[in-house]
């Protein structure tokens, strides 16, 4: 495994998933970098590209705050593979995120990002992911 693509990949996690910092997950990204989620509805906050810095932060910062699931991520019960592509810039992350709700439940998110380098920054990212309608209890309840 590509020890670069292991360090951006767990700034990358710590900065959304874990801190949900927008400003620091904008600043991973290159200055004309791409967040694509391509399964996501139209009117989610993050449907479209969002292309820059700006727009990634803004689309992030409106995310956070209509999450339907306002969970603690549990990082010792989550998992990721990553997986290094013939191109160096390139790798694919597999992973499931555990979830503690609020009501006690630990439910699990599973989802792909595709990750494109430019000099040491993201210059794509493509983020494989759905979530439960509102109310729903997640993919796998714990």
């Amino acid at each position: 495994m590509d020890l670069r693509h292991q360090e951006i990949f767990q700034r990358y996690v710590y900065a959304g998933a874990v801190t949900r910092n927008p400003d620091a997950v904008a600043a991973l990204f290159t200055e004309d970098g791409v967040y694509d989620a391509p399964l996501v509805p139209e009117g989610h906050p993050l449907y479209g590209r969002l292309v820059g810095r700006e727009a990634i932060r803004a689309g992030l910062r409106a995310y956070h705050r209509q999450l339907a699931r306002p969970g603690t991520v549990d990082t010792r019960h989550s998992t990721h593979h990553l997986h290094d592509t013939a191109d160096p810039d390139v790798f694919v992350a597999e992973i499931d995120v555990a979830v503690d709700e609020a009501d006690g439940r630990r439910t699990t998110m599973s989802l792909v990002q595709v990750f494109r380098l430019r000099a040491g920054q993201i210059a794509l990212l493509r983020d494989y992911f759905t979530e439960p309608p509102t109310g729903a209890s997640g993919r796998h309840p714990r």
